[in-house]
């Protein structure tokens, strides 16, 4: 398949990468334009373009940039097919995004991003911790493999995005329609907590939507207490101890 990747930060190459290594042809974009990224894309097998030409063709489109500047990307998933599956990779977090009053009102993170969009998306790779997405991935059939949440409206967009979670090196669980992907955002058990299928299905079926949003402040405050930058160890203790 054709896959266009709009953002090159950690989850978004590392995606790329997988991809590529599994065959598909991967291009790659960023905010600015293909030079700031040309040495990202060739690591990961990937060909650095505009935005619009990313999506323009492609059969998957992937978008993995912070949650505020999801509006951002709506010009160039316009000139997607009408058929290419749209996967969205961002959470929010008020801190670093700012007040979103929809979201912060309860709507579902990823009904949000659809709008801003204007197409049916898919949400995925959202529920793990950049470093343990570059370094704990694993064969499929592996003992003890990480798994990551799915969901979608769609049932042919949900499989591709499910097979692709996959191919990256991760179970994928079905964790239901959009609607219901307030079960993988952040402050919930499935958020980054490196759980198996088995965990991840019980964590999202755990979930409680009212306290989430307590939860991801109560994680965040707690990040920002640690001092220096924290390692990746550091975040997946603390998802656990606030979220599980």
């Amino acid at each position: 398949m054709i896959v266009g990747i709009l953002g090159a930060g950690k989850i978004g190459s590392t995606i790329a990468g997988r991809l590529s290594a599994g065959g598909h042809e991967v291009l790659l974009a960023n905010s600015r334009n293909p030079e700031t990224i040309r040495d990202v894309a060739v690591a990961a097998g990937a060909r650095a373009v505009y935005a619009a030409d990313a999506a323009r063709g492609a059969d998957v489109v992937i978008t993995s940039v912070p949650f505020a500047r999801v509006p951002s990307l709506r010009a160039a998933i316009s000139v997607a097919p009408a058929e290419a599956v749209i996967i969205d990779t961002s959470n929010y977090f008020p801190f670093r995004d700012g007040t979103i009053t929809a979201v912060e009102n309860g709507q579902v993170e990823s009904e949000w991003v659809a709008e801003q969009l204007g197409r049916p998306v898919v949400k995925a790779w959202n529920n793990i911790l950049a470093g343990s997405f570059a370094t704990k991935g694993a064969e499929s059939g592996t003992r003890g493999r990480i798994a990551l949440a799915v969901a979608g409206d769609d049932t042919r967009s949900k499989s591709v995005a499910m097979q692709f979670v996959d191919l990256t090196g991760f179970d994928a669980v079905d964790a239901g329609t959009i609607n219901q992907s307030w079960r993988q955002q952040p402050g919930t058990p499935a958020y980054c907590t490196d759980l198996s299928a088995h965990e991840l299905e019980r964590a999202l079926a755990s979930a409680d939507r009212e306290a989430s949003a307590s939860k991801r402040e109560e994680m965040v405050a707690r990040m920002k207490a640690i001092e220096g930058t924290p390692s990746n160890d550091d975040l997946l203790r603390l998802s656990r101890a606030v979220y599980l």
